[in-house]
């Protein structure tokens, strides 16, 4: 299995980690679409991302290996209502991703929120090496429309702090990819200046947002994960963070929409 954090967890037997019953306890919850009770609530992001790890072994029977990763808490608003002043990390596993026009549950998890999104897939592992957009757009094979289908877990009431966050997998649960797309060179510039338009079930525009809405560019995200330790391999994902505030689902087929990219190409998921 792949790392979620090399550097905490090379941290070795002091590392403080949540007690295996209360992750038990919280894998169950999260595979039964059920709100779970907080773990790690108050604790620090060593402790957060070491329950993290601890959650994904016990996903991994029921939803597939880790095939990547996502970002999120990617805005400012965002770090700033949760305390932090970073993006945090989580892992995509393969049964998470759906095909464009799935149709899911409206109630997908115990909480569930719709959000547009972005999926690269990383071309050779020189990523990792990558500092700019543009040299990050040079290892990326594909880049897919994405509509995430995400999860906060946690019961109504209960603490949902940033290291709660990071102990649930920083809410991934599913997501609807598009048809790849074809980097090119000049790629870069407009995967910034594109407008990511997510419309519900009437057509209605929910959210609309440029993609420098992600980290000031959503190719920054793969820059994030590779400085928090984690080492990139050819063909992983990665969910670059939300286009838009979430949204909650309800009945009805939502669509997101990517203008300024070539042919505008969308992708869409119905809920029932």
């Amino acid at each position: 299995m792949r790392l979620i954090a090399p550097a905490i967890l090379a941290a070795g037997p002091a590392l403080a980690c949540p007690d295996a019953a209360e992750v038990d306890a919280l894998a169950a919850s999260w595979l039964a679409g059920e709100p779970a009770a907080a773990v790690a609530a108050g604790a620090d992001m060593e402790t957060a991302y070491c329950a993290q790890e601890m959650l994904v072994e016990r996903l991994t029977a029921e939803r597939g290996e880790p095939v990547g990763y996502k970002a999120g808490l990617t805005s400012p608003a965002t770090q700033e209502r949760f305390g932090v002043s970073s993006p945090l990390h989580g892992v995509l596993l393969a049964d998470m991703m759906l095909e464009d026009g799935a149709t899911v549950p409206a109630a997908f998890g115990a909480r569930p929120i719709v959000e547009a999104d972005l999926v690269l897939v990383v071309g050779d592992a020189a990523i990792n090496d990558a500092a700019t957009p543009e040299e990050v757009l040079a290892h990326v094979s594909a880049v897919h429309p994405f509509i995430e289908l995400a999860d906060l877990v946690v019961a109504e009431g209960e603490p949902l702090d940033a290291s709660v966050i990071v102990a649930i997998g920083v809410g991934a649960r599913m997501g609807v990819l598009g048809a790849a797309i074809e980097p090119t060179p000049d790629m870069a510039e407009t995967l910034a200046s594109m407008t990511v338009r997510l419309a519900g079930p009437d057509g209605a525009v929910l959210s609309e947002a440029p993609g420098a809405a992600v980290l000031d560019h959503p190719l920054n995200a793969v820059t994030f994960l590779t400085g928090a330790g984690i080492e990139l391999e050819p063909g992983d994902l990665v969910s670059v963070g939300s286009m838009g505030p979430p949204q909650p689902p309800a009945p009805g087929t939502y669509t997101a929409t990517y203008m300024g990219l070539p042919g505008d190409p969308s992708v869409s998921v119905t809920f029932e």
